[in-house]
């Protein structure tokens, strides 16, 4: 029997009930990646010794009568955790040999649920793109159209799981780097709230990795199937154990509703600033009429939903005050005919301390208006990016990149403005496929959900992955064709 695109739930009901073992899904994962992953390219570091020892150590505990939750299954993890022993680079040169000495938060949690570690994800440079390349190992390729990206910076472990290779993966996401290759490849992926799961370890080299409260970046789930996520997020939530862990515990609610007709939902397909593709525009279509059907109230447009073009530019100064933090940036004159948009990522690498101070006070103020949003709404549903996955593009500089939505050329870091508008707040929420392109690519949107409310947008995802479906195999990609 075929088990690389089983859930991990499935898989977990096989192994207790001992339809197959750990190695025996171990041994066929590796086998997968040995002969697919030559041409997408997703593992960058592999990792099969440890692996395969670490599989007949899930199967002797089973046999003793242990039970964890992700005792035996084969997972993968972006290049950007540390992982004791392997290298961890970001994709940057200068650190091709930094090898941690120690695990990083969630790669302790992933040991101890009993998952077995196959290897780790490419990224791009510095996690800095949509993209998934870098000097160190290469593009990777996406599994439904080797011309085009998988997203990025999550794309190594996006293309894997779309691929079969092991039935979850972790990543992060500051600029949609979870719910972006998660569009684009056609699998499910979560960003919590702000806060939610300890990032210590997931650290730029050469480190050390300290327990630092990142902001708007966070670390999640991904997977093929939206329970799979909750399965994952539940391992991976919880405060560093080095600081609030020593005091805190988390114990998320419940999700708002079970069904479908008590949901409330705000749906958005138009920004302000950049237009929306029309496969994306068919993709929310698609969720929404199955919200409709399902009798959930619908909604197109309310006066509590903070300004769109604010909560943009806002984010563009928090997203590159941030970056430039640790790596290079280049700067920027001035163009008589740039938009609210252009000036604040222009302007964002060199934000004074009081001008940072300023942007996170209106912030707060946008979190506020959330909280009233949410108190009459329970989800929003709109697209991840403008476009399906585009081809590759490796201009150096991207401000010099164009991304075609229907024939119109737009900046290419305008396509962020979706992935933050639930990233300036720190909302939770969750990538869901939605149906493909007229090309066959995969098309997916994003459910936001109310702060530390985890579970309402997870819920969501499965009530309508249950109406529209969810993964599918991408069988026009060769590469990944069951043999």
């Amino acid at each position: 029997m075929e088990w690389s695109f089983h859930s991990a739930e499935q898989l977990a009901a096989a192994l207790k009930a001992g339809e197959v073992t750990s190695v025996d899904l171990t041994d066929e994962a590796i086998a997968r990646i040995d002969r697919h992953d030559p041409v997408i390219n997703a593992i960058c570091v592999p990792d099969f010794d440890r692996a395969r020892a670490a599989a007949h150590r899930a199967d002797e505990a089973r046999a003793r009568g242990e039970d964890r939750p992700l005792l035996g299954i084969p997972v993968t993890v972006k290049e950007s955790y540390d992982i004791a022993g392997l290298p961890t680079t970001w994709g940057l040169p200068p650190h091709r040999d930094h090898l941690p000495t120690e695990d990083a938060v969630q790669v302790s949690r992933l040991k101890a649920a009993g998952a077995v570690i196959l290897g780790k994800t490419n990224v791009p440079l510095g996690l800095q793109d949509l993209q998934s390349f870098n000097e160190i190992y290469g593009a990777t390729n996406n599994p439904w159209d080797h011309e085009r990206t998988p997203g990025g910076s999550s794309g190594g472990s996006a293309a894997a799981l779309a691929a079969g290779f092991g039935a979850l993966s972790i990543g992060s996401d500051i600029a949609g780097s979870l719910r972006t290759p998660a569009h684009f490849c056609g699998v499910y992926a979560h960003k919590p709230t702000l806060g939610l799961a300890a990032t210590r370890g997931m650290t730029v080299p050469p480190g050390p990795a300290l327990p630092v409260e990142l902001d708007l970046a966070v670390v999640g789930p991904m997977a093929r199937t939206a329970r799979d996520l909750t399965l994952l997020l539940d391992v991976m939530a919880g405060p560093d154990p080095l600081t609030f862990g020593i005091a805190h515990t988390v114990a998320l609610p419940p999700a708002r509703h079970e069904r479908l007709a008590d949901f409330r939902v705000l749906v958005l397909d138009e920004h302000p600033l950049v237009p929306t593709g029309s496969a994306v525009r068919a993709g929310v279509k698609r969720v929404t009429d199955a919200l409709l059907a399902g009798g959930t109230h619908v909604e197109r447009q309310s006066p509590l939903l903070p300004d769109l073009t604010e909560a943009a530019a806002l984010y563009a100064q928090l997203l590159f005050s941030g970056s430039v933090a640790r790596f290079p940036f280049r700067t920027r004159e001035p163009d008589p005919t740039e938009t609210a948009l252009d000036a604040a990522l222009r302007h964002g690498p060199t934000l004074s301390h009081h001008e940072w101070l300023e942007a996170n006070h209106r912030r707060e103020l946008h979190r506020h208006r959330w909280r009233q949003l949410f108190a009459e709404f329970d989800a929003v549903v709109c697209p991840i990016t403008p476009t399906p996955a585009f081809p590759h593009d490796h201009e150096p500089d991207p401000g010099n990149r164009r991304l075609d939505i229907d024939g119109e050329l737009v900046p290419y870091w305008d396509q962020l403005v979706w992935a933050g508008l639930a990233t300036m707040p720190g909302l939770p929420a969750t990538a869901i496929p939605a149906g493909r392109s007229p090309e066959g690519l995969p098309v997916g949107v994003q459910v936001i959900g109310p702060m530390f409310e985890d579970r309402t947008p997870l819920r969501l995802a499965e009530l309508l992955e249950r109406e529209i479906g969810g993964f599918q195999y991408p069988e026009n990609a060769a590469a990944v064709i069951n043999a």
